[in-house]
């Protein structure tokens, strides 16, 4: 079946590319087994020169590759370029850092010597989605290559051109043959992918369900994986919090990227000194979103990526009203041609709604009332996502115990949760495990090996 690209502003095909073939596939994993053979060996200083062009490229090219992303997938233009700019940070972080983290750690043994020397595995595949369509690929390709390991990149059907501008930026800024491939195939192709003796260890950027199948056949091969998930962050609102700064970081953390993303802030969890005034400024800030053309400067709210991202929140929307929550603004799809819809804000949500038990991946609102901070920290944990938290208080003792006790895998302090090269980023519960980014991030996919020398 060919892979189409589809403008989600429009609905119309762009471009179509044919799958590849399972003799293509082969001749792609021999290619990566070879460049692994020789990339392995290379220096730091080897690794980080095409590493340090790559990111040139990648500031040099930013409007063009930030109008790909948004003609495959719908996110404002200058969104787009400044995941393109934040792509070009991580590359150089790596280039920078890298031989710092997978440097030997002695230790002190009696009577002989013993370190530790981290040492590639070969290649990994990336299974990656599409709604940071750099990103997502960009903070697996910088620490995966710094560490000797070689790419394979099964990116999201509908995100094809992406996929093929990245292995060109690549290829560009001289990596060699095979280090990085982007196989152009299907989910039903990933299998027969991962079943292949070349092929070492994976990591997936997506679904639970996805996910859960991944880590499934790769438990079965005993490949090393590294899942991050679904998420349906808690935004947590204390009496003694800055209420301006809050909101305005609740808005943006909920509509950043057409409201699709893992890390958006999805449950807003207020006190109820505080509640109304925030949930009436919510409902204001969100009546004031500019829908549009996501090619227009002004414009902050594109299209949704795909029909069945629409389809899904309207749907989520619906049964939540029917449950009993109550729909303040919007939440509606926007007729016409493409995957337009209109942020909307949920409040009164009763237990068994999906705006309370499931991830919804658009820009929708839910709010819920609490009484003190044993009931806040009780909200944001009644989830079997945990992937981020946001609190704002500035309470020192309500701090600790968020950090301490709220089940995700960062918790920031009157910031919205943000990814960063400096530091990991992950989930624990169905929103995955293992981390990217920071040390924990390059080491993922590295033989620890012990050192003896009596």
């Amino acid at each position: 079946m060919p892979i189409a690209s589809i403008d989600p502003r429009t609905g119309e095909t762009r471009e179509t590319f044919a799958a590849l073939t399972d003799a293509e596939i082969d001749d792609k994993l021999a290619r990566a087994d070879r460049a692994f053979q020789a990339w392995r060996r290379a220096s730091f200083a080897e690794r980080g020169g095409p590493m340090r062009r790559v990111a040139e490229l990648l500031d040099q090219e930013k409007e063009r590759v930030g109008r790909v992303m948004t003609e495959e997938m719908g996110k404002p233009l200058a969104s787009a370029i400044a995941e393109a700019e934040k792509c070009a940070r991580v590359c150089r972080y790596y280039a920078e850092h890298a031989e710092r983290d997978l440097a030997d750690e002695h230790a002190a043994i009696d009577g002989a010597k013993a370190w530790v020397r981290y040492l590639p595995l070969g290649p990994v595949l990336a299974v990656m989605p599409w709604n940071f369509p750099f990103w997502q690929v960009f903070r697996f390709v910088a620490p995966g290559l710094m560490a000797g390991n070689v790419g394979l990149l099964k990116h999201a059907s509908n995100v094809p051109r992406c996929a093929l501008a990245i292995e060109d930026l690549l290829t560009r800024a001289g990596f060699p043959e095979g280090a990085f491939q982007t196989l152009l195939i299907g989910a039903n192709a990933v299998p027969r992918v991962l079943d292949d003796r070349r092929v070492v260890a994976a990591t997936l950027t997506g679904s639970e369900g996805a996910g859960a199948a991944v880590a499934e056949q790769c438990g079965k091969l005993i490949k090393p994986t590294v899942l991050e998930l679904g998420g349906s962050d808690a935004f947590v609102v204390m009496p003694s919090a800055d209420l301006d700064a809050a909101v305005k970081a609740a808005v943006a953390s909920r509509t950043l990227n057409n409201g699709q993303s893992c890390i958006n802030a999805k449950r807003f969890i207020v006190h109820r000194d505080v509640y109304d005034a925030f949930e009436r400024r919510m409902v204001e800030a969100f009546e004031r979103l500019r829908v549009g053309d996501p090619m227009q400067n002004e414009t902050e709210i594109g299209p949704l990526a795909l029909p069945s991202v629409r389809g899904d929140v309207v749907d989520q929307v619906q049964r939540s009203v029917k449950a009993g929550a109550k729909l303040l603004t919007g939440g509606v799809a926007i007729e016409g041609r493409g995957n337009w819809f209109r942020p909307g804000v949920l409040a009164s949500i009763p237990q068994d709604a999906p705006a309370r038990t499931e991830e919804l991946f658009g820009p929708v609102a839910s709010l819920f009332r609490v009484d003190d901070l044993d009931a806040a920290i009780a909200t944001a944990n009644d989830s079997r996502f945990g992937l981020g938290s946001s609190v704002w208080t500035k309470d020192a003792e309500e701090q600790r115990r968020f950090v301490d006790e709220i089940e995700a895998g960062q918790t920031f302090v009157n910031a919205m949760v943000v990814s960063d090269p400096r530091v990991p980023f992950g989930g624990i519960k169905q929103s995955g495990y293992g981390r990217e980014l920071g040390t924990h991030g390059i080491r993922a996919f590295v033989n620890a090996k012990t050192v003896w020398v009596a």
